[in-house]
């Protein structure tokens, strides 16, 4: 804040001493005034030609100013002398063009290298030629008008000596006391563990500071939850991927030792049934960890989709695996079906739903899909005739790593939270029931419908046309 001061100092200075010159300039200005009056009150006019009748005390008065020094003289409009100082400047030519005699002019000069400051006025008969007209001027110098402005200058700028600094001082007590909450703030934040995830407490922390600080401890809540879930998910993910490498492990020592060919095939064959089982938990590990995470800008992106479409293409891809499952899968409809969503999540969340009815529906089973929909929702159901859920099951199954039936089936428990993570970003909640009609369960995701927003109404193409839909004005 001193470098605004000291810029806007000097101009305060130029614009003060601005004003005590106009100021100072008012008072004697009408004192010259006075004595341009006085004196033109003593020249007459006889027959066009001018008398001064100035008695010598008049003018000894005139002249007992003791700080300037006055002079005055009577000539005409053209120049030429009549009486008082010879030695006083006359102007080449007067400047008021529209000059009226017993008006009162000012003017500023300079004689012997001193300004001088005039009063002067015009003395004319009727239809008197300006050329012949008589000017009574009186000039002083500026000192006493000096003096003035440099006193009122000193009693303006004097007392800001003392009240600039004491105001710089008032500033940075001020600043300091009023920032001192912030630099206390900052220096809790900097002493904070790194791993201290805990709000900061708004008791001590200033009114303008509080949106700041709830909105940081709410950027902190979330920061929690995500290192909450990504832990939980670490510790999850070392869990469940022990299994399968121990069961690597163990087939692989068990073929190393084995010198029987058929044995050896046998134990290959279940390596390489581990590793599939491996690679497709990893797989579900990686795409849980996306959608929690946000995945990449492209699989944010909400766009709208034909939802029925979209299911279609999904069980096209699983048809040949339910084949050869001895399972009958189908899909229904009831035309397009629009949302707004991201095609990668919706399509992964589709293929979860399917691999998890085909996984509990048995051999001869029954798998349906379809999408149904009204006029502000679109309905996402599959339907099998499997093993069945619970009522008590139907929640946690959602968990992650919860199986239904460990022993007769295979599969990590990640599918349906990986459903349920995407549903979750699309503003909906995927539920599963046990089938109302017969035995298996139903997945079901209900989305809210898109409709596209109506177009413009064009403008009218001529007056012919607007004259066509505004109502008559009369009979």
């Amino acid at each position: 804040m001193l470098a605004p001061l000291l810029f806007v100092w000097p101009l305060s200075i130029a614009f003060t001493h601005y004003f005590a010159n106009n100021v100072a300039n008012y008072p004697y200005d009408q004192a010259l005034r006075e004595h341009v009056a006085a004196i033109a009150r003593q020249v007459k006019l006889v027959n066009g030609k001018p008398v001064l009748t100035l008695p010598a005390s008049a003018r000894a008065l005139l002249r007992a100013d003791e700080t300037d020094s006055v002079y005055f003289h009577v000539v005409t409009r053209d120049g030429k002398f009549l009486a008082g100082d010879k030695d006083l400047p006359i102007p080449a030519q007067f400047t008021e063009k529209s000059a009226i005699p017993g008006e009162i002019y000012l003017r500023d000069a300079e004689f012997n290298g001193q300004d001088l400051r005039f009063a002067y006025t015009y003395l004319a008969e009727t239809e008197m030629p300006k050329e012949r007209w008589i000017v009574v001027e009186v000039a002083e110098t500026t000192e006493k008008r000096n003096q003035l402005a440099n006193k009122i200058v000193a009693s303006v700028i004097l007392p800001q000596f003392i009240i600039i600094p004491l105001a710089v001082m008032l500033v940075w007590f001020g600043l300091s006391r009023g920032l001192r909450p912030l630099t206390r703030l900052r220096k809790t934040i900097e002493t904070r563990d790194p791993g201290d995830l805990s709000p900061i407490a708004t008791r001590r922390v200033p009114e303008e500071l509080e949106p700041l600080v709830e909105a940081f401890n709410e950027m902190l809540e979330r920061m929690k939850k995500n290192v909450e879930a990504q832990q939980r998910f670490v510790a999850d993910a070392a869990h469940q991927l022990r299994t399968p490498l121990t069961g690597l492990k163990t087939q692989a020592q068990f073929a190393i030792r084995e010198s029987d060919p058929e044995a050896l095939r046998h134990a290959m064959r279940q390596i390489a049934t581990g590793v599939d089982r491996a690679g497709r938990l990893v797989n579900q590990l990686l795409t849980l960890a996306r959608t929690e995470g946000g995945g990449e800008p492209a699989q944010q992106r909400h766009e709208p989709l034909d939802l029925a479409l979209l299911i279609r293409e999904v069980v096209e891809d699983w048809v040949m695996l339910a084949i050869e499952k001895g399972i009958d899968l189908g899909y229904e409809s009831e035309g397009p079906a629009m949302i707004m969503g991201n095609v990668f999540l919706l399509r992964e969340l589709a293929r979860n739903l399917v691999d998890n009815a085909l996984r509990y529906t048995p051999t001869g089973g029954h798998v349906t899909c379809r999408v149904l929909h009204n006029a502000s929702t679109v309905v996402l159901e599959v339907e099998d005739d499997g093993v069945g859920i619970s009522e008590d099951q139907a929640e946690l199954v959602f968990e992650r790593f919860y199986r239904v039936d460990d022993a007769t089936t295979e599969g990590s428990g990640l599918g349906l939270a990986i459903v349920q993570e995407i549903a979750m970003q699309h503003d909906s909640k995927a539920s599963l029931r046990p089938n109302p009609v017969g035995l298996g369960a139903t997945a079901r995701v209900v989305f809210a419908a898109w409709y596209p927003p109506p177009p413009p109404l064009p403008p009218p193409d001529d007056f012919s046309e607007l004259y066509r839909q505004s109502p008559p004005l009369g009979p």
